[in-house]
């Protein structure tokens, strides 16, 4: 998963490049005017798996976006690794006591760069969010599904800062792609992935693809 997660951050330059390419080709236009709401899936990609959320935009002038967006993912720590026995199959993680799965609710504000420099079809932004999180952790020992009846909450606060783009100019279907790095942080001992090893602060980079519409 971290040689994809490589993979997809280092695609990011190169659609850059050839989207402003595009653009170039054209004359200048007038600036496009797109809707105000934008509702839409995040696909996550992460240190941990794979993560799926959901967002909600609404534009307040031309540089500024708020939004509010959640997600859920699962954590993993960063020596924490997982082998696979001779036919492909998963071998237990040494010394794991609990998956940790995170879900942060996040509000925030995209700020657009460039605008007058790039062309419309590529608008790219840098975003903040903040907000409360909810850990969920369930015993690693049982069976994934089952070990939700065995499931444990906590709350925390956290936040993340990130820098994305906007692709195309279809003005209702919404593309985008996202980089972000979270923070999230527990007031009490913090939650156990590891035995006798409690995290207080937890989090990770994150590449997200943003598939939604505008209206």
């Amino acid at each position: 998963m971290k040689k994809l997660l490589l993979i997809l951050i280092l695609l990011i330059p190169a659609l850059i490049v050839n989207a402003q390419e595009i653009g170039e080709l054209a004359p200048d236009p007038e600036p496009e005017v797109f809707p105000d709401n934008a509702l839409g899936l995040d696909v996550m990609f992460g240190e941990g798996g794979i993560g799926f959320g959901g967002f909600y935009r609404r534009q307040l002038n031309y540089n500024l976006t708020a939004f509010a967006d959640f997600s859920i993912s699962e954590i993993k720590e960063d020596n924490e690794f997982q082998y696979y026995d001779y036919f492909g199959n998963p071998l237990p993680v040494l010394g794991k006591q609990n998956r940790v799965f995170l879900i942060p609710f996040n509000f925030g504000i995209h700020y657009r760069l460039f605008e007058k420099l790039i062309h419309d079809n590529l608008r790219p932004y840098l975003n903040a969010g903040v907000g409360p999180s909810i850990a969920i952790t369930t015993p690693y020992e049982r069976e994934f599904f089952n070990a939700f009846g065995y499931a444990h909450a906590k709350f925390a606060a956290g936040g993340y800062i990130g820098f994305g783009a906007n692709f195309g100019l279809d003005k209702s279907s919404l593309v985008g792609i996202n980089l972000r790095y979270y923070v999230v942080h527990f007031f009490d001992e913090g939650v156990e992935s590891i035995r006798g090893r409690f995290n207080k602060d937890i989090g990770g980079f994150y590449l997200t693809i943003n598939l939604g519409f505008m209206y």
